[in-house]
């Protein structure tokens, strides 16, 4: 005859036995921390950034009084309106390097950043040329090739972005120099290199041109053929 031992629960195996859980035998069930949200936090539209983009959009009518104030060919008034358009320019630089440096871009900016340099830039030509300083082929070339990439933008935006090349900047840069030169009231050879200097615009206006036309028509096509 076998003794069951009083330390056995019923027969039961002590591996098996129902008291054989304790809670020193119980894992140790603690909680995981919760993790914190780390969700970025919108970034406000009124920043420094776009705060100069609506200063350079509120500079062009200033720009164009002082312009077409008298006679539109008074010494001072010229100098005044090549200072706004300076002013204005510079702003085109920094509001840019700001937003991308600090993380202020937002789709305000977006959208007004290049309503603004367009504005500037299409309000200086056209006032020269209507004032008689600069030939309206050229304003018309460069107003033409502004206006139909913004379109050709807005086609292929949902295809894919086409970043802006060095060409493009090399553009903005050699027009904003060239209406700068053109909007004081220089003679000789500083009115010839003003226009010489336009005349460089123009080039880089149409190259780029083409070439973003030519980025736009692989993009169309790659991801037609994707589909």
């Amino acid at each position: 005859m076998s003794v069951q031992s009083d330390d056995m629960d019923g027969g039961w195996p002590d591996s098996l036995s129902p008291r054989a859980e304790t809670p020193r035998s119980r894992p140790n069930l603690v909680p995981a921390p919760a993790v914190p949200s780390t969700e970025p936090a919108a970034v406000p539209v009124l920043n420094i950034a776009n705060i100069l983009t609506v200063l350079r959009i509120l500079i062009v009518p200033l720009f164009l009084v002082a312009l077409f104030t008298g006679t539109g060919h008074d010494t001072g008034w010229r100098i005044l309106a090549a200072a706004l358009f300076g002013i204005a320019a510079i702003t085109d630089r920094i509001d840019g390097q700001v937003a991308r440096k600090y993380g202020l871009v937002t789709d305000f900016g977006k959208l007004a950043d290049p309503i603004a340099d367009k504005a500037l830039i299409g309000a200086a030509l056209i006032g020269l040329s209507a004032l008689g300083d600069l030939a309206w082929w050229i304003t018309l070339v460069i107003c033409a090739r502004e206006i139909g990439i913004t379109l050709l933008r807005l086609a292929v935006v949902r295809r894919g972005v086409i970043p802006a090349g060095r060409g493009g900047k090399l553009k903005t840069l050699v027009q904003s120099l060239a209406i700068a030169v053109l909007l004081l009231p220089l003679s000789g050879a500083f009115a010839t290199g003003g226009l010489w200097l336009m005349y460089v615009a123009v080039a880089l206006t149409v190259v780029t041109g083409l070439d973003y036309i030519v980025q736009a028509a692989r993009l169309w096509s790659r991801t037609a053929k994707s589909r």
